[in-house]
């Protein structure tokens, strides 16, 4: 009878491995169902070789379902088909499974391989939970399944995710107590974190300083450093490095040249710039749009705005390496010379060569012209912005509204403001306040009461500035009495009046007072 049961179990899992095989999973799966109903005795290498399949072809939902009858049968998984059920839940992002796993394997006294609990890490840090996933870690040593250099790699980059600089600095130097030689991916990893922080001379230290003989640094690393110390002023060190880097078969590149050339520019040194540039070309590289807007601001910087066009024109246009920031930097530069007309001219020349213009464009164009006078041109170009499904900021518009109110043009700056409200931006206390100032400048007291009431019955709270400006608005229109009625709700809200103006509201209302 045995023998004939033995038989039998050698054909279902012949049959099984044929299906497999085939690709018929369905099918397996049918035949195994079959072989469990069965009076074939079922074994634990049975269901670990079964679920290994599930596994495989991403049957999680079965593979969940018959771990759970394979447990209640009193049937575990090895440690290898564990692994690989964790390592495709990882895929699907099952937390919940996977801790059930995790807490079986523990019971059963075994642990995932290192590959397995590297990826499983790997998805803990990507979701923030790195804290479970330095659980991971001590169950990984306290098993004898020692990490390597994945485990480190993945832990730092989680704890530099989640802003624990010092413990990734901790965790970098246990890998190295451990004799765990860091690779190119671990430095990157240490390196881009700290540099990221304004630590470079660490990063450099615990890298480039002290394993210079035992890694290859990949670009992002060197990279990394050499922006790192661009930023902190210290370009001796930057190039150092740069001639590092070459001399260690890791050839600069566009992004080391551009961190050299922005810092340059960001300093005015643009004979320095212009010589980058050069050595960019000569070593074969081509200037990317990065790099040209960087020479461009330097230029613009020290209103050299002449050199920046032409550089616009002659260089960048024919390689094809313009952008909406190139033009704003000069259209920038030109407003701020008072120069909005020819800044004009290159806004209508953007729109014919088809680089749109964004909201920087129109906000430096709009500010220039209200700063000269021409409101109506600026009325124009926010117009322009919603015909293009572009809004303004709503400190774009309240600039609008108090240059136009500054200008006299009550009407246009209320039609503005009510511009505002219908494209869905709600009105603040300083967009109220410049058209209130307005009103009361003409002086409209009538309309300025409507609309500091208006405020209000909105949910806004006058500030200081609201108080003052519709007072004394009040007392140029000798409504003493609403104005102190106004100065006591003003006094209600922790704010005070200037003192000329307080002096001068006592007084009326003192002169008119009968004894």
């Amino acid at each position: 009878m045995n023998r004939v049961l033995r038989k039998q179990r050698l054909i279902y899992r012949s049959c099984i491995a044929a299906c497999v095989k085939s690709g018929l999973i369905d099918q397996a799966i049918h035949v195994f169902d079959v072989m469990s109903e069965s009076e074939c005795r079922l074994f634990s290498v049975d269901y670990n070789r079964f679920m290994g399949v599930l596994i495989k072809h991403k049957r999680f939902d079965l593979s969940e379902l018959y771990y759970s009858l394979m447990s209640a049968r009193g049937f575990c998984l090895n440690s290898f088909t564990y692994s690989r059920f964790i390592s495709g839940l990882c895929e699907v992002r099952n937390f919940e499974l996977i801790s059930r796993l995790i807490e079986d394997i523990q019971r059963l006294q075994m642990v995932p391989d290192t590959w397995a609990c590297n990826i499983y890490m790997n998805l803990l840090c990507g979701a923030n939970l790195v804290d479970d996933a330095l659980n991971v870690l001590r169950l990984m040593r306290q098993k004898g399944r020692d990490p390597d250099l994945v485990s480190y790699t993945t832990i730092i980059s989680g704890l530099f995710r989640v802003k624990r600089y010092d413990d990734a600095v901790g965790m970098w130097k246990m890998m190295i107590d451990k004799s765990i030689i860091p690779d190119s991916k671990a430095c990157r990893a240490l390196v881009v974190g700290l540099c990221g922080i304004g630590k470079v001379d660490l990063a450099y230290e615990l890298t480039v300083g002290d394993m210079r003989e035992k890694v290859n640094f990949d670009s992002i690393t060197y990279n990394a450093l050499i922006n790192g110390f661009c930023g902190l002023g210290r370009i001796d060190k930057a190039l150092a490095i740069k001639k590092f880097m070459g001399r260690n078969g890791c050839e600069p590149g566009l992004i080391t040249y551009n961190s050299l050339l922005n810092y340059c520019c960001n300093a005015l040194m643009l004979d320095e710039a212009e010589k980058l540039m050069g050595k960019m070309e000569s070593s074969g590289l081509k200037p990317d749009t990065y790099s040209y807007n960087a020479l461009l601001k330097g230029f613009c910087r020290v209103n050299r705005v002449d050199k920046a066009y032409m550089l616009l024109v002659n260089q960048m246009e024919a390689r094809g390496v313009i952008d909406v920031v190139s033009y704003n930097t000069i259209i920038s530069a030109l407003c701020k010379a008072g120069n909005s007309d020819r800044a004009y001219k290159l806004f209508e020349d953007m729109s014919r060569k088809g680089i749109a213009p964004d909201v920087v464009t129109f906000t430096v164009l709009i500010h220039a012209f209200l700063r000269e006078g021409h409101s109506v041109g600026a009325k124009n170009l926010l117009d322009h912005m919603a015909s293009m499904n572009m809004l303004p900021t709503i400190e774009l518009y309240t600039t609008i509204i108090d240059s136009l109110c500054k200008n006299g043009q009550i009407t246009l700056a209320h039609s503005i403001f009510h511009d505002m409200s219908e494209q869905g931006i709600r009105p603040d206390v300083v967009s109220y306040n410049a058209l209130l100032n307005g009103y009361c400048r003409v002086p409209k007291i009538s309309e300025a009461w409507q609309l500091f009431e208006e405020m209000q019955n909105r949910g806004l709270s006058p500030d200081e500035v609201t108080f003052k400006v519709i007072i004394s608005g009040l007392i140029r229109a000798d409504n003493h009495s609403l104005a102190f009625q106004v100065w006591e709700q003003m006094m209600t809200k922790g704010f005070t009046l200037d003192h000329h103006v307080s002096k001068s509201l006592t007084n009326s209302i003192s002169s008119k007072v009968v004894f």
